[in-house]
């Protein structure tokens, strides 16, 4: 029940936050933008008092610890991908050009305006 009432603060400071933005309008942006940013803040510490804050915050220690032992492709592997997926978009643009191309023809002639 106290994890509900945290979470429900925490939306309420993230509206805050948000209301700010809109009540400010006459401020100049950064005042607008640090009343978002200070409601989220504040929501974040809220958040993180609570049982599945503490839950997410492992999950997000043990997110960072597996990206560690990802391996990562090389500079040449990278670009040798994106090379390979660029060629493929050309090919594919050229081939659905030349079957909607196609297609527009035998319409066109099936209508009897192709003549």
């Amino acid at each position: 029940m106290v994890d509900k009432v945290k979470i429900a603060l925490a939306v309420v400071l993230v509206v805050a936050g948000l209301a700010g933005f809109y009540f400010f309008s006459d401020t100049p942006a950064i005042v607008r933008v640090l009343s978002v940013l200070i409601g989220l803040a504040a929501a974040s510490g809220v958040l993180w008092t609570t049982a599945p804050g503490k839950q997410f915050y492992v999950y997000a220690q043990d997110s960072y610890e597996e990206t560690k032992k990802v391996v990562w492709p090389t500079r040449k592997e990278t670009i040798q991908t994106t090379g390979v997926v660029f060629l493929f978009v050309v090919i594919m643009a050229l081939f659905l050009w030349a079957v909607d191309s196609t297609l527009f023809w035998v319409v066109k002639h099936f209508l009897g305006q192709g003549e």
